[in-house]
């Protein structure tokens, strides 16, 4: 069995990445032209708290850039798929209780700093999206993003270390598998506040792929955790 090419993939992760920022761009820029924005992309790209379908636009275009790595690694990278990676069990309920537990932590670990940007990126989501955009952006970060996050980062990036790395032990490519994955999960974000909690979670999420050998678990994970999040700005607007 051919080792998984684990630096070409990790490079063509990256230029994917590179490349959904780009797509993401461009699509905002059709999304302002077409809705006729007050000034354009870049009043938009100013904005504290963009329209729904400019976060939407944003997170689609992303996604094909994540896509495009994704295959790569199937295809040229030497990646095999994990067999039933996205089959769920009755059992795997469990990691949505997981997820939970995962935010409540984080939550708890950053309490003592009190820093008030934390909330940032989810006022950057939500703030400015109602009624039915509020429905889409919800259901695109806790059940879409999660999807695209899982197969890139632990999928594809944490498996082509862990499985392809040269000159390295077992264990020694494993742990720099979760490590590196970790990091650039939380890079990803580019939210420096909330870089050590995503680079937690995204070493928690690296475990459970390699315990279970699916993406399922990391996926309800991740979807539960955001979840949270989700659930606390709806409680907030109903407090108002």
């Amino acid at each position: 069995m051919n080792r998984p090419r684990a630096v070409a993939i990790v490079v063509a992760s990256f230029i994917g990445f590179l490349a959904g920022q780009l797509l993401a761009l461009l699509l905002e820029i059709a999304g302002a032209s077409l809705a006729h924005y007050p000034g354009g992309v870049n009043a938009l790209s100013r904005v504290a708290n963009p329209p729904w379908w400019a976060n939407a636009l944003g997170l689609i275009g992303l996604w094909i850039g994540f896509s495009s790595a994704i295959y790569y690694a199937r295809h040229d990278g030497r990646l095999s798929a994990l067999a039933n990676q996205w089959r769920p069990r009755p059992s795997d309920v469990v990691y949505v209780a997981l997820g939970v537990a995962c935010q409540f932590a984080i939550d708890l670990a950053y309490a003592p700093f009190h820093f008030k940007s934390l909330s940032h990126p989810v006022n950057h989501l939500f703030q400015a999206a109602h009624g039915p955009g509020f429905v889409v952006i919800a259901l695109m970060t806790t059940l879409a993003a999660p999807i695209f996050e899982e197969w890139l980062f632990r999928g594809v990036i944490f498996r082509a270390i862990a499985e392809g790395a040269t000159g390295l032990t077992k264990g020694a490519a494993l742990t720099v598998g979760i490590v590196v994955s970790a990091l650039l999960f939380a890079a990803a974000h580019g939210e420096a506040v909330q870089f050590a909690g995503l680079a937690a979670l995204g070493v928690v999420l690296a475990l459970l792929v390699h315990r279970t050998k699916r993406l399922v678990p990391s996926y309800l994970t991740h979807a539960s955790f955001n979840a949270v999040a989700l659930v606390a700005v709806i409680a907030q607007r109903a407090g108002h």
